[in-house]
This record gives structure tokens, sequence and C-alpha cells, in this order.
């Protein structure tokens, strides 16, 4: 994917209009084993991403001139690379609207670089893994059922019906594997975030319903009345397999 010159280095791209946070990303991140570049607006962001490829960007979400919630649906719509978003503990609403944009992940300012190491991590392992068109049909015995379509946890990708790939993040598919691994068992929003995104429940987090809401529109006949992911009124959410609906 890369252009770099050390094309076996994952390619990082940092937009941060803090001058501190893209120093010292740029220094940790490199130390990591990462090429890194940074971009302190939207319009640095689009010039490099114009000229290099890169593999994850780094998106702080309250930047003066174009914010982080634009350049993030930009990103989804022209470009296949992974979205970690930087915000404020206090940007509840803008942190979903980039979540339902298509960001991958988000880590809240104050952070530690540790735990955005993970999650970049976390977010190039599906990124790293693509399958190849003449291994899908190769690796469909091994695809897990979601209704018509099917999750194939070596490619770590979903696939319709008629064999065509259905995208999705990297947080979407951790849990969609979280439901394939516990199926007809109900699972509580605290549950899934420890187990699809290594993250403790948090007051007013609604990351996991989002996920379900764009997972049900992707693998729901009627998303509108699930019989796939089911909604369990006061305790979570349940995978029902084995039956009918």
């Amino acid at each position: 994917m890369s252009s770099s010159a050390d094309s076996d280095k994952p390619r990082i791209l940092v937009v941060d209009d803090d001058s501190d946070v893209r120093f010292m990303l740029h220094r940790y991140l490199g130390r990591h084993g990462f090429d890194v570049e940074v971009a302190e607006d939207g319009a640095r962001l689009r010039a490099l991403i114009d000229e290099q490829d890169f593999d994850l960007v780094v998106l702080d979400l309250n930047m003066p001139g174009e914010d982080g919630i634009s350049l993030a649906r930009f990103l989804r719509d022209n470009h296949p690379v992974g979205i970690i978003m930087l915000t404020a503990a206090a940007e509840v609403v803008d942190r979903i609207v980039g979540l339902e944009v298509g960001a991958d992940d988000y880590v809240t300012k104050p952070f530690e670089p540790r735990e955005l190491l993970a999650r970049i991590k976390s977010v190039l392992r599906r990124l790293e893994n693509p399958a190849p068109a003449a291994a899908q049909s190769a690796a469909a015995d091994g695809r897990i059922a979601f209704g018509g379509c099917s999750l194939d946890t070596d490619a770590r990708r979903l696939f319709d019906a008629d064999g065509e790939e259905v995208t999705i993040t990297s947080m979407e598919y951790d849990l969609l594997k979280a439901f394939a691994d516990h199926p007809n068992k109900v699972l509580s929003r605290d549950q899934l975030l420890n187990l699809a995104h290594n993250r403790d429940w948090e007051p007013f987090d609604r990351s996991i319903d989002i996920r379900i809401t764009r997972l049900r529109r992707k693998i729901e006949p009627d998303p509108a009345k699930p019989q796939i992911i089911k909604t369990v009124r006061g305790a979570g959410y349940i995978y029902v397999v084995g039956e009918d609906g």
C-alpha cells in the first residue's frame, strides 16, 4: 500500500492543529516502527494524501477550518485507509457522528500514547490482511453465516449472498467476531466493548449501538425488524443462530 522508500513500515498520517501533539506522535510512532507524516489542517491532509499512500490517518476532530468530521467523510469516500479520531472528552455528539461516517476507532484527549499505539495496531491488522479474489471462494467453507451474509475470519472480510464484499470497518469486524464467538448468548454493552473494542464502558458511550445499527443495515433483510442481531431490552444484544426468524 505504501509508496515510501521503506515500504515495510506502515505509513501513518497524523492530522492535528496542536504542534505539540504532532511532534510527540511523530517521534513516538516513529520509534515504534511506523513511517509518520504530519499535517496541521485539512488542506495539508488533502495535499499529502493526493501525493502519497497512507495506511492509517490519526485525525483530530476539532480543528479550525475543515473539521475532523468532514475530513473523515472525505477519507472514507475516497481512500482505503484506517481512521482513528482524536476527540476531547466533551465531544460526545461529534464523536458519535465520526463513528457514523466510518471512523474505525477513537481515542479521547488527553491520551496515553500506548493506548493510541494499541488501537493503531488493531486497525492495521485488518488492513494488512487483504483477501485475494482467488482465495475468497476457497475460504468459503470457513465462513460464519450472518443471515444471507458470511464473515470470513481468515480474511477479516464480510461477503453478501452473491459473494460480493460488503465494506466494514475494523471495529465492525471485531464486533461481528465477538457475536460469532458467542452465538445465542446475550452480551451486554460492557461485554461487547471489552470483547470487540478492548475498551471499558463509559457513561453515555453509544459506540456499540452505532456499530450495531450500521451492521444491521448490511446484514439484516429488514434492519427495522432485526432477526440476526436482536436487542434484548435492558440487557444488551444477541446473535441468533438456528432460528428462521
